[in-house]
């Protein structure tokens, strides 16, 4: 099938699957090849770029068995076994780079840069880490007459969404392959197609290091029947979703039936607070830098990164400082077509999601908060051609109190909320009123006072002034935006149970 003609620099890879990677083979679903299948709809809008099989309880019970069957030989195998997997999987991504980016943009609608910088070479990158993990991991130790083991966990339902489609489900497989677990995974349904083009480079991986047909399964489908199916099946031992806190919940409580170790990544409405360099002073030394960082961590994948601190909170003394620069800021940003490289924002990823943002900013100015900039995007701001795409104008909202829908809900768009507060005091209270615990984030010229306050946010992650991303560091949420962490060492252990052998 391919791409639409009107995009020719898009990439080649087959985008009309009819087929699960079930057991090391590709496998026509349980319902034939004729069976249902779904469109994957380019929210610029192109429209139809791929279809992918829908798949029911059945294709889920062959993918299970299919991972039953391989678990004993590659939990059995040993870390050079793993080491090579891991590290042809990550080569493999890497000399498709291009493929997948393309892929990843046209599906979900991040600018091609971002989708190979952020989306792709992180994926891989990941897969690399847990190569190099491995070799330091100490699988046992002494205590005494105990001899206390480590032993993968077994089965693995990976179940995915849309907003990162590769490098979360980078985080999930990597883990759970270095680990010694067999993985089912279930892409999200609006991105599928990257998880396909992965399954043939799983495949390559595999058959060059040996590893056991069913080592890693792909079946596509919709939550309701096949993430439903995954969660509740009985050969599945393990649960690691991301997702959003109420389809988090509705997957742990199906989990408890079979008593499944569950792992979820999930919402979140993280705080940046910038802090004037003496406690409660009047100045701010670096506010230009701080004020794009703060709109560029928000506007950056169109507001679709679970981690971005939207409720950016600032000390009234600059409030209105802060307020002008911001809308200038924003100014700066474009709409632009994701197939180009380049500062722009793409559009939001799927048709709901763009409702719901468009809700939310309306709620946002009938509850008294003041749009600056921003909001519903005109004919006149959008790329010429690409006007039936779900487009959403980067959007600064002032005057933001704590008891406002926008100030509580995850928008999950480019929506920046600009928040005062008292004291560092009132700054802490706001930064954690919140059912959420997932990130945050701490400007202020003094690091050790930024690090005092960091460790005062109940949040799994927070980033002081402009801190780089680790993917050897855990990530994960207090509160409800989940249970476990993903990435490195830590991540590591989800996969894992200890066993502890009496002498």
């Amino acid at each position: 099938m391919g791409f639409p003609a009107m995009s020719p620099s898009r990439s080649r890879f087959d985008t009309d699957r009819q087929t699960f990677w079930i057991g090391g083979a590709w496998r026509d679903p349980a319902a034939g090849p004729d069976g249902p299948r779904s469109a994957v709809l380019d929210p610029a809008g192109r429209g139809v770029v791929g279809r992918v099989p829908q798949g029911d309880a059945a294709d889920v019970s062959a993918a299970v068995d299919a991972a039953r069957a391989a678990f004993p030989a590659w939990a059995a195998a040993g870390v050079a076994d793993r080491r090579a997997l891991l590290t042809a999987i990550a080569a493999g991504i890497t000399s498709r780079e291009t493929d997948f980016a393309r892929l990843i943009s046209a599906e979900m609608g991040a600018p091609v840069d971002n989708a190979l910088a952020t989306q792709t070479r992180l994926a891989a990158e990941v897969f690399t880490s847990y190569a190099e993990i491995l070799d330091g991991h100490v699988w046992e130790e002494r205590i005494g007459t105990s001899q206390v083991v480590q032993e993968p966990v077994g089965v693995v339902a990976a179940i995915t969404p849309w907003n990162y489609p590769l490098y979360l489900i980078a985080a999930k497989v990597a883990a759970a392959l270095a680990a010694g677990c067999t993985v089912v995974l279930k892409p999200s349904g609006d991105a599928p197609l990257n998880a396909f083009l992965l399954a043939e480079v799983v495949a390559e991986a595999s058959a060059e290091v040996g590893a056991p047909p069913g080592v890693f399964n792909l079946v596509s489908g919709s939550g309701g029947t096949v993430g439903a199916a995954l969660v509740s099946a009985p050969g599945v031992d393990a649960v690691s979703f991301t997702g959003s806190t109420e389809a988090g919940r509705a997957v742990a409580a199906a989990a408890a039936g079979t008593v499944k170790s569950v792992g979820l990544e999930l919402g979140g409405k993280s705080a940046r607070v910038i802090l004037a360099d003496e406690p409660d002073g009047p100045e701010v030394t670096g506010l230009d830098e701080a004020v794009r960082l703060a709109l560029a961590d928000v506007f950056y994948n169109t507001g679709q990164t679970c981690t971005s601190c939207s409720r950016v909170l600032v000390p009234d003394a600059l409030y209105d400082e802060v307020v002008r620069l911001a809308e200038r800021e924003a100014r700066n940003w474009r709409l632009g077509d994701p197939a180009l490289p380049g500062n722009h924002i793409g559009p939001v990823a799927t048709a709901a999601q763009f409702d719901s943002v468009l809700a939310h900013i309306d709620r946002g100015t009938a509850e008294g908060a003041r749009l600056v900039t921003g909001g519903r995007a005109t004919p006149g701001d959008v790329p010429r051609e690409l006007a039936d795409g779900h487009w959403v104008l980067p959007t600064v909202f002032a005057d933001v109190t704590g008891d406002m829908a926008i100030a509580r809900a995850e928008i999950f768009g480019p929506v920046v909320c600009l928040m005062r507060y008292r004291d560092e005091e009132d700054a802490v209270r706001i930064a954690n009123d919140s059912i959420y615990g997932l990130a945050g984030a701490v400007w202020c010229a003094d690091r050790a006072r930024a690090e005092r306050f960091a460790r005062r946010i109940r949040t799994g992650l927070v980033t002081v002034n402009d801190g780089e991303f680790n993917v050897r560091a855990p990530t994960g949420g207090y509160k409800q935006s989940g249970i476990g962490r993903e990435l490195g060492a830590h991540g590591l252990h989800h996969f894992l149970e200890t066993k502890t052998i009496q002498w």
